[in-house]
């Protein structure tokens, strides 16, 4: 059976991930935004680096033009953040990626983003899937509307400029290293760079559907190769994006791995000194709290959503918020796109060093004399789905002690999150599309931390 979420629908390919179905749910998604506006669908079509992904864009192209409608097809891979720009850029109806994220090689999927660019919220999703049992998987029999070539570079690029410091990336001579993870981003924030004047750096720069035999992750072991690369060249920065485009990843000047929450503590801080930019910081409920002291430290609200960057879309399209982000490296900001964008995340690092220079530790340092310090990490833990019950009774028993704490305060927003009261948290949320229980943690020392964490874990059934 097909499921179709907020992250479209993902599956292995040749077992479900089919031509056939691939037409299947081209067909649900043009049914159901047909019904909304009215008229044949108009969409943009994109897709990643994995096996076969522009034939399965083609495909589903096909299928809009038989549908009547017409349909944009990128000339290239391409990243989902370009993807959604395209869609706003064109005052198109949505868009269909061909993607899988960061899943391992052997899957692929197809992501929807609505109008504005945004992630499908739960009531389109859920309309889609209903209309999979009314749809044919039948070959296309004819083209009724235009094929067009998608092609938004210089319209992304011209946003990009307008969101990004670039005399400050001229105005020092910037190193620096750029993992692709051999997926989408190749081509599109290196070039960037090297327009504005960086010295770039390439790490595995070429297409690989099987992505080195690993994931298109960008973080952990995946960045081993960018780290070599930045400290034996001496390298002032290294980056690093997933498959698609719209999850970042850094190590600083000394070839260590920066954890996303820092990374987004460093750019909410630099954007509030920097910009005349108004609203407060929108965070999910699993993302550093460093987030809300910066923000009391410039007098701007914090405001909390569940997981899922979709949650962000409506604070960043009326102002509420400058800049959402969670701690799965996903980040943006208002006047942009309501979606994760790994390439303009990186272009903000790489001003932010040109700036301030490549210690991108020593102004952590700063920033924690200035707010305190504040480390987090996140275990995953697979589980028996039917220890369910099991563990949401436990959940519901607040704690006598936390790591040595008293429990201040219980939120339930979106899994259930235990706070102390020095700040220090835990909490445990069960996936929604695995059998995973996904462990999060925060306090001032990273032994508390641990300590956290494995308090967490002797929840588990």
């Amino acid at each position: 059976m097909i499921r179709f979420g907020t992250s479209g629908w993902r599956a292995v390919i040749s077992d479900e991930f089919t031509f056939a179905n691939v037409r299947r749910v081209t067909r649900a998604v043009a049914g159901v935004v047909s019904r909304q506006t009215g008229k044949p669908a108009r969409l943009a079509i994109g897709y990643d680096t994995r096996f076969l992904s522009e034939r399965f864009a083609a495909e589903a192209a096909n299928v809009l033009t038989e549908a009547g409608g017409p349909a944009y097809l990128s000339a290239e891979p391409l990243p989902t953040p370009v993807l959604a720009f395209a869609i706003t850029h064109l005052g198109l109806d949505g868009g269909l990626n061909v993607t899988a994220s960061h899943n391992p090689p052997e899957y692929n999927g197809l992501k929807f983003s609505t109008a504005q660019g945004a992630p499908a919220p739960r009531d389109i999703t859920d309309q889609i899937e209903a209309e999979l049992s009314h749809v044919s998987q039948d070959p296309v029999r004819g083209q009724h509307a235009e094929l067009l070539s998608l092609e938004p570079r210089e319209a992304y690029f011209k946003r990009l400029r307008e969101l990004v410091d670039v005399d400050a990336l001229r105005g020092r001579p910037l190193r620096i290293g750029f993992d692709s993870r051999f997926g989408t981003s190749r081509g599109w924030l290196d070039r960037f760079l090297e327009e504005s004047g960086v010295l770039v750096v390439r790490v595995n720069d070429r297409r690989d559907p099987l992505f080195g035999g690993g994931t298109p992750e960008c973080s952990g072991v995946n960045l081993n190769s960018l780290k070599q690369a930045v400290t034996s060249q001496g390298l002032d920065l290294g980056l690093a994006t997933d498959g698609d485009g719209d999850r970042f990843g850094v190590v600083d000047s000394d070839g260590n791995e920066v954890p996303p929450n820092m990374i987004l503590a460093l750019l909410a801080d630099d954007l509030l000194r920097t910009r005349a930019w108004t609203g407060g910081i929108g965070r999910t409920v699993a993302t550093t709290h460093l987030l809300d002291r910066i923000g009391a430290f410039h007098g701007r609200e914090l405001y909390e959503t569940p997981v899922g960057f979709k949650h962000f879309q409506s604070l960043l399209e009326k102002g509420a918020i400058f800049m959402g982000c969670e701690e799965s490296a996903g980040f943006s900001v208002a006047g942009h796109v309501p979606e994760k964008d790994g390439i303009l995340a990186g272009l903000l690092v790489a001003e932010l060093v040109a700036r301030r220079g490549p210690g991108l530790g020593g102004r952590l340092r700063t920033l924690f004399a200035e707010i305190g310090p504040l480390y987090s990490h996140r275990r995953d833990r697979r589980f028996d789905p039917a220890s369910r019950e099991v563990l949401e009774s436990r959940l519901k028993e607040v704690p006598a002690s936390l790591a040595g704490g008293s429990v201040q305060r219980t939120v339930t927003l979106d899994g259930t999150k235990w706070i102390r009261g020095d700040g220090a948290w835990l909490m445990v949320r069960m996936s929604g599309t695995e059998p995973v229980v996904r462990l999060y943690a925060e306090a001032a020392d990273e032994a508390t931390v641990t300590r956290l964490l494995d308090q967490g874990e002797a929840l588990l059934p």
